[in-house]
């Protein structure tokens, strides 16, 4: 598991843990997290845009997770979140765009374009390093390379949740999907990891066009910097049948 239940709090175990700092998490455990509560207030809607703005690094100590509707109707609904610390520090603001799930006859066929040419069983493992032994890029996802490598530039890369994001819970389509999707930054970085550089997303938008199917979530990813400061990391997800949706982080670069 991810995290372990302890009341209202959901505690984080080491397989949450991210790249930067050994005390702070993955971005994609606390999305997963805001997404879970998100569904929960309408589970007869699908969610179709997920936009979390991290306030600052999460640290790996146990949070609460607050959800509520902000618009309800019978097509469209409007929801946020946010997530913090034990003792009430916000550490992530969430807002999501929930649509009416349907069955619709008579629309166009192959729009959305074709799936990834290798499935994960052909993928490549390719270890991160580093010193921790448990951390959400190794052991809290499985992943496999078709395109690239940690070394850095364009990449696609097959995941699959190795864990429970909750304890004695099943992930959700949509939770599998905000959980890979941050990811995006890391497997198509075009900066160096060896602390010369900073360039750290700020956010993460994540739109789906259809939950995905199974348990592997593919990102097809590119990294974009410019002088300014600024930087962009763009994704388009896939599962088995073909591309689901598209994840979005703005970058903050600079020198540490």
């Amino acid at each position: 598991m991810v995290f372990g239940r302890e009341g209202d709090l959901f505690v984080p175990t080491g397989h949450a843990r991210g790249p930067w700092d050994p005390g702070m998490q993955h971005g994609g455990a606390p999305s997963a997290l805001l997404v879970r509560a998100i569904e929960a207030l309408a589970p007869e809607m699908q969610l179709a845009r997920l936009t979390v703005e991290f306030l600052g690094a999460v640290p790996l100590e146990p949070v609460r997770v607050e959800a509520e509707l902000s618009r309800r109707g019978r097509r469209m609904q409007l929801a946020r979140a946010n997530l913090a610390l034990a003792d009430g520090r916000e550490m992530c603001r969430a807002s999501a765009l929930l649509l009416q799930r349907q069955e619709l006859d008579g629309l166009p066929a192959d729009t959305e374009g074709p799936p990834l040419t290798v499935p994960p069983e052909d993928g490549r493992t390719d270890d991160w390093g580093g010193d921790a032994d448990e951390a959400f890029y190794r052991t809290g996802m499985e992943m496999r390379w078709v395109v690239g490598d940690w070394s850095g530039g364009p990449g696609a890369v097959w995941f699959r949740l190795a864990h429970e994001v909750v304890e004695g819970e099943e992930p959700s389509p949509a939770m599998r999907a905000a959980a890979a999707a941050d990811f995006g930054n890391g497997v198509s970085r075009v900066l160096s990891f060896d602390g010369s550089w900073l360039f750290v997303n700020t956010d993460l938008t994540v739109s789906l066009h259809r939950p995905p199917r199974g348990e592997w979530v593919a990102l097809d990813a590119r990294t974009i910097v410019q002088p300014n400061g600024v930087g962009l990391a763009l994704s388009t997800l896939h599962d088995r049948e073909g591309p689901v949706g598209t994840g979005q982080q703005t970058l903050y670069v600079g020198r540490p």
